[in-house]
């Protein structure tokens, strides 16, 4: 749910007139971006960059919230850093500088990638005749609101604490109801043949293979696994034989045990022994890749496989995970596809939701660790 998490994120603040014509790839002065005609303005974009530097702050408790919005000097980022940061009023500045440019680019690329996918399932719905009204917004705002929040006056605290508006919110709201209806636009049916093919291809999911405890002991010659062997017909415990005459670290001080090995876990010839053997019998020696075996099988648990009915609920639901994630994938490639040559970004707030845009070429000795973040 990439796409919906971006959305979800953060909210909105800038009203579109959708689908107008753009007159040009210019964007203006006062402006971030521009989207078939519709402008991003500075003012949006910095509300969102401290809506963000909020969110990430609250990660951190006692963590100053800073808002690097002066690209591409950061001179205000960093006197910002001095004052609220007393530990680092004596760093350089060009230290300093670089820290605000990394937390810019993070935050930044967040906020561009909000603001312009708002845009581009706003402009796609309308283009797809598809709707949400203000009714439907306001009920699924209140409804959410009435479940989180038991007081307004805790709505408020949030609101205040997150740097939003209620505006904001019911724009989220809107964008993500208008996504949804893109999503569901797509196929969602599942069928039994699909749910059968599935069952077939994955069978092991949902079963267990026969499993059995194993009683070993280790021993680096073939003498030593028939005194072994010895010891235990004339009565002896594999708790006394095993701590004397096995090798094997991890079950010579617990009685030879090995418990619940599925078939190929094991050593191929001990593997091949035990699992053709009954069990309470002391058989061996087995000459394996590590040395000679004497093992005792303890206990066999059988393999289990449940039918396709009783599989079908748990393939229902990953089939339909699997269909919401591809229809939301696609929602947002068709959209991307359709605005991505039309939306223009200024630079420095180019990044991958803009035309034209180069990812910037990053150096291998960078430390890349901020004082800020």
């Amino acid at each position: 749910m990439k796409a919906t998490r971006s959305v979800l994120a953060l909210g909105a603040f800038f009203v579109l007139a959708l689908l107008a014509a753009g007159c040009g790839s210019a964007v203006p002065g006062n402006s971030v971006a521009v989207m078939a005609g519709n402008p991003v303005t500075l003012q949006a974009f910095n509300h969102w960059m401290y809506v963000a530097a909020k969110s990430q702050a609250s990660q951190s408790p006692g963590q100053p919230v800073i808002v690097p919005t002066d690209p591409p000097n950061f001179d205000k980022c960093v006197a910002d850093v001095k004052q609220a940061i007393p530990s680092l009023a004596k760093q350089p500045d060009a230290t300093l500088r670089s820290d605000c440019s990394q937390l810019f680019t993070s935050l930044s690329n967040q906020v561009m990638d909000f603001l312009i996918k708002s845009y581009w399932y706003q402009a796609d719905a309308a283009r797809q005749h598809v709707t949400v009204t203000d009714a439907q917004v306001q009920q699924a705002f209140t409804s959410a609101k009435d479940a989180q929040f038991p007081t307004n006056s805790a709505f408020q605290t949030f609101l205040s604490q997150t740097g939003q508006t209620e505006q904001d919110i019911l724009f989220r709201f809107r964008v993500s109801q208008i996504f949804q209806k893109l999503v569901a636009k797509y196929p969602t049916t599942i069928t039994p043949a699909a749910i059968q093919s599935y069952y077939n291809a994955h069978l092991s999911q949902f079963g267990k293979p026969e499993t059995r405890d194993i009683r070993i002991v280790l021993t680096s010659t073939q003498a030593q696994a028939n005194a072994a062997k010895a010891a235990l017909d004339h009565g002896q415990s594999w708790n006394a034989v095993a701590k004397q005459y096995s090798s094997d670290p991890t079950t010579k001080n617990n009685g030879g045990l090995l418990k619940g090995v599925a078939k190929g876990q094991e050593d191929h010839a001990l593997d091949a022994a035990a699992f053709s053997a009954p069990a309470g019998k002391v058989l061996g020696p087995v000459k394996g890749q590590f040395g000679y075996y004497v093992f005792e099988v303890d206990s066999i648990s059988k393999a289990t496989q449940q039918s396709l009915a009783q599989a079908t609920p748990t393939i229902r639901a990953t089939l339909s995970g699997q269909m919401q994630t591809n229809a939301q994938t696609a929602v947002e490639n068709a959209a991307k596809k359709q605005w991505l040559s039309q939306t223009k970004c200024r630079s420095p707030y180019a990044m991958n939701d803009c035309s034209g845009y180069k990812a910037p070429t990053t150096s291998t000795g960078a430390t890349g660790t901020s004082s800020t973040g």
